[in-house]
C-alpha cells in the first residue's frame, strides 16, 4: 500500500473539484462517467495501489478521473493537467499507449481491459512476482463477448491477484444499459462464475474499503459498485447526455457550488 493518509471527505471533495475544473478548462465531455468512477479510483490510488501493483482502466473514457487520481498521489503535476486533451499532450481523452509509467495500456475501445488485466495477473504469477492487478470497467462492457471470455480465463486460472471494479451507473452511450442490452441484475449474471462477487455502494468510502478488504480466496474478486453518473452534480446525475456534453461557464459554476457544498 501507499504511505498516504486515508482518503477523507474533504480531500475527496478537492479531487472532484479538480476533475470538473480540468474538464471545463479543456472544453471536453465525458464528465458524468468520470464522476461515477472518481471515488473508487481515488481510494485505490491513495490507499491500495503500491509500487508492485498494476491498474488497467478499461472504461478509457474515464481517463480524466485516472489523471486526477494520479495527480492526487503526486504522480502527475498540476501543470500537466492544464494540457488535458490538448495537442501534443501526455493526457489525451483516453489513456495513452506510452509516456506515463502508471498507465500500462492504451484503452478506450471497450471490452478489452479485463483481458489485459487478466493477462497481466497471470504474467505476474508465472514470473513469481508480487503485486496485484486492479481493473476498473464500465457496466456496458458486460454486453461484450470478449469480457466474458476474459472472465472465464481469469476464473479458470484462479487469478487471486486480480480485482475488478465495475462502475455500475446503468447508463451508456445510447441510453440505459437495461434498454440497450440488459444484463440486469449483473451480480446474478456473475454469480455462476468461480469469483468473489461483492456488491457495494460506489460512493461510500468505508464500503469501498470493506469490499476491497474481502479475501479473494485464490479467486478473482469482482466489486460491483452501485454508482451514479454525474455523482454530486444535480443536473448531471443519471442523465445520459452528460456522457458527452462539456460544461459552459454557468454550468461549471453550479457544479463547483454543489460539489463544494457536499
Amino acid at each position: 500500500m501507499t504511505a498516504l493518509p486515508e482518503l477523507n471527505p474533504a480531500r475527496l471533495r478537492e479531487i472532484r473539484l479538480r476533475l470538473v475544473q480540468m474538464h471545463f478548462e479543456s472544453g471536453v465531455g465525458h464528465i458524468g462517467g468520470n464522476l461515477s468512477a472518481m471515488d473508487a479510483m481515488a481510494v485505490l490510488f491513495r490507499e491500495y495501489i503500491g509500487a508492485e501493483d498494476h491498474f488497467v482502466l478499461s472504461k478509457g473514457h474515464a481517463a480524466g478521473a485516472l489523471y486526477i487520481a494520479l495527480w492526487s498521489v503526486g504522480r502527475i503535476a498540476d501543470e500537466q493537467l492544464k494540457t488535458f486533451h490538448k495537442d501534443n499532450t501526455l493526457l489525451p481523452g483516453h489513456p495513452p499507449a506510452h509516456g506515463i509509467a502508471d498507465i500500462p495500456f492504451a484503452t478506450g475501445s471497450l471490452g478489452h481491459g479485463l483481458s489485459l488485466a487478466a493477462g497481466t495477473a497471470l504474467g505476474l504469477r508465472l514470473q513469481k512476482k508480487p503485486g496485484h492487478v486492479f481493473c476498473l470497467m464500465s457496466d456496458g462492457e458486460w454486453q461484450e463477448g470478449s469480457t466474458w471470455e476474459a472472465l472465464i480465463f481469469a476464473c479458470h486460472q484462479k487469478l487471486g491477484n486480480l480485482t475488478v471494479l465495475v462502475d455500475h451507473n446503468r447508463l451508456q452511450g445510447f441510453g440505459n444499459t437495461t434498454d440497450v442490452a440488459s444484463m440486469a441484475p449483473l451480480t446474478e449474471r456473475l454469480a455462476g462464475f468461480a469469483a468473489e462477487i461483492i456488491p457495494a455502494p460506489g460512493h461510500d468510502l468505508a464500503a469501498i474499503r470493506s469490499a476491497l478488504a474481502t479475501p479473494t480466496n485464490g479467486r478473482p474478486r469482482i466489486l460491483v459498485l452501485d454508482t451514479t453518473k454525474g455523482h454530486g452534480v444535480s443536473f448531471m446525475e443519471n442523465r445520459m447526455e452528460w456522457h458527452y456534453l462539456p460544461l459552459n461557464p454557468e454550468r461549471y459554476a453550479q457544479a463547483r457550488e454543489e460539489l463544494s457544498a457536499r
